[in-house]
């Protein structure tokens, strides 16, 4: 069959059509996380303003019918016929990738916005978008259908008014998965907002509720205030310096500022952002840090006789040692930031790796011969874990610690599978011997693990790795998936690319839930970014007609099945308090089938707040866990 390939085969697509073609490549997905990018990406353009010195005021609001309304007072977009694209600016910003003031170096000295597509993606992807800007003494309106003006920029009234209001509705064709906003995904990156530029009032509502709800956020205390607020939702016996540790200066035009402090915990807390946007996977100013923190602290080791002495002679302290406990942000302003992407989570530019080391080292070291004694405690914690480093090291170098991982001594209670590939495979963590003996019966043995979990799992949090390691509930789970863990753990070791935790929908099942997230967010936090971690979802009710036997996972679905069925038939319900309470073919059937099992994918969010969750109310202090049942009582759901 002959196929003729010439250019009317080659697709041009122009203005916003590259957009609408590929979404995920300018906001990341369709799904959840990008529909609240097209907030961010709204807000980003007043943040700018921000920085720029014009804007002290931004008003966020989530109208009904899934509408949402972002103003600011800045200088609002210009409106003005622009003299090479005869269009006026306002359309030109909204209607065209790449325009914006961005690129003009005498617009913006520094922008989140980096590449200009961020508006004009919002308007591309709504079903409609409206521009009310307010400047020069008057109000201009321009309106948009899925990325196309219905006419001209219009002036429409006068104002002493001046800033920009964009107000659209994203296309549900584009978004199929949801339209709806979640308050408190937004709410937690405009609060990094006003963490992050201090001054700048941010106002968040809901209007979407019958009495609409208004936070105004607004931190004069900057990155320190966000540091202390992150260490307060830590459970921890102290914090120390009392007021975090403060460094901010500029070369070149690069703006560094930073905050730390420590607690009593082992985990590493850093928040990096450059241009106000959160850069997750690090980049050259985050190493910058991290060299800078370990070298001074290592300098100041070999100085100090006492401490130097509890460790061997060529044994010297690890970034993962001196970052133990620790609570940082760091934020950057870069004229000309260079992203992995669109998305920007990864910084590249090599020079600011050297300033951030030059400038820490000199002011971190100025600090620490000024406060000598807050030097000794993070040099002693820094040493203390670094003797933990080598006690854990020792321990998995003995023959003990070999049968523990090696694939040739799996445990007892693992029902492996007959199929080797990593990526056909899954193991269940199934909460109890009853349950697990049925997920056995009820199971694919070719493709299907279980792993039967007895007992509570470690509290991870508040021990070092060399008691993880000899744990008798986590090396079950540890030699199961046989990749080792921590700073050995090895994905391509791997042994199943789906790790499925199914407890009892119960309190001891939610804990049991979260500590095995917690442990697997410390110390294999790979599987979490890989998407390898599931939640298995049994029913709540069986609901049988006869010999007929409907499953559902809700109230809400049990209503709706017992109003489909209506009156007159003799309707048995079952309430399942728990997996050991169901047969292998139930099991089968209701949870385990691959064809029709219900499972939720872990993110990071997901362990992330897991994670806090389980500091807040396992951990050592009480006030933390009274402020959080105070706060959120009101959502229990009892069932005796």
């Amino acid at each position: 069959m002959e196929s003729t390939y010439s250019a009317d085969n080659i697709q041009v697509l122009k203005g916003l059509e590259p957009v609408r073609k590929r979404p995920g490549m300018y906001i990341g997905s369709t799904g959840p996380r990008g529909l609240h990018h097209l907030v961010y990406e709204t807000v980003d353009n007043c943040i700018d303003e921000a920085m720029a010195g014009f804007c002290k005021n931004i008003v966020v609001a989530l109208e009904r019918d899934d509408i949402v309304r972002v103003e600011d007072d800045g200088r609002g977009i210009p409106v003005d016929m622009h003299h090479t694209e005869k269009v006026s600016a306002l359309e030109l910003v909204l209607t065209r990738l790449h325009a914006g003031g961005k690129f003009d170096k005498g617009s913006y000295k520094v922008s989140g916005g980096l590449h200009g597509v961020g508006v004009s993606c919002v308007n591309a992807l709504s079903t409609w978008l409206e521009a009310t800007v307010c400047r020069d003494g008057h109000v201009y309106f321009q309106k948009y259908r899925i990325g196309v003006p219905e006419a001209p920029v219009a002036k429409i009234g006068d104002t002493d008014r001046h800033g920009t209001t964009i107000r659209w509705k994203a296309d549900p064709t584009i978004f199929t998965e949801t339209t709806v906003y979640d308050y408190d995904v937004l709410k937690k990156r405009l609060k990094e907002l006003a963490f992050l530029n201090n001054g700048i009032k941010i106002t968040f509502r809901d209007e979407r509720l019958e009495t609409p709800k208004e936070e105004v956020l607004q931190f004069d205390g900057g990155i320190s205030q966000y540091v202390k607020e992150i260490n307060a939702g830590i459970s921890s016996k102290f914090y120390y310096p009392e007021e975090p540790i403060y460094i901010t200066g500029e070369k070149d035009n690069v703006v560094t500022e930073l905050s730390f402090q420590y607690n009593s915990g082992y985990s590493e807390n850093i928040n990096s952002y450059v241009n106000d946007i959160n850069t997750r996977d690090g980049g050259t100013h985050l190493d910058g840090f991290k060299n800078a923190l370990t070298f001074v602290l290592n300098k100041a080791l070999d100085s100090n006789e006492k401490l130097r002495k509890k460790l061997d002679k060529d044994e010297r302290l690890t970034g993962d040692d001196v970052r133990s406990g620790i609570v940082a942000v760091l934020s950057m302003k870069v004229p000309e930031p260079e992203f992995e992407g669109q998305t920007k989570e990864k910084l590249g530019n090599t020079e600011v790796r050297s300033i951030v080391n030059a400038l820490v080292q000199e002011k971190l070291t100025i600090f620490f011969e000024m406060n000598p004694p807050i030097l000794e405690k993070i040099l002693e914690k820094a040493v203390n874990e670094a003797a933990a480093r080598i006690a854990a090291r020792k321990a998995k170098e003995n023959s003990r610690r070999k049968t523990i991982t090696d694939s040739f001594a799996l445990p007892d209670k693992l029902s492996d599978c007959s199929l080797k590939d990593p990526e056909l495979c899954e193991v269940f963590l199934v909460e109890g011997d009853s349950a697990g003996g049925s997920c056995v019966k009820g199971r694919d043995p070719k493709t299907q693990a279980i792993l039967s979990l007895w007992g509570k799992m470690l509290n991870v949090e508040k021990v070092t790795p060399d008691k993880v390691v000899s744990n008798d509930k986590l090396q079950p789970v540890i030699a199961s998936l046989g990749a080792g863990f921590g700073e050995d753990f090895n994905i391509e070791k791997l042994r199943y690319h789906k790790i499925i935790i199914m407890a009892d929908a119960d309190v001891d099942g939610s804990h049991i839930r979260t500590l095995l997230l917690t442990f697997f967010y410390r110390y294999m936090p790979e599987l979490i970014e890989r998407g390898y971690v599931y939640l298995a979802m049994p029913p709540l009710y069986g609901i049988k007609v006869g010999k007929k036997v409907s499953y559902v996972y809700t109230d809400e679905e049990k209503n709706a099945e017992i109003a489909k069925i209506g009156t007159g038939k003799n309707v048995t319900i079952q309430r399942f308090k728990g997996l050991g309470e169901m047969d292998g073919d139930e099991l089968w059937e209701t949870t385990m089938d691959p064809s029709k099992r219900r499972m939720k994918k872990v993110s990071v969010p997901d362990a992330e707040a897991a994670d806090a969750i389980f500091s807040v109310c396992m951990g050592e202090e009480v006030e933390p866990r009274r402020r959080f049942i105070d706060e959120n009582a009101h959502l229990a759901n009892l069932d005796f």
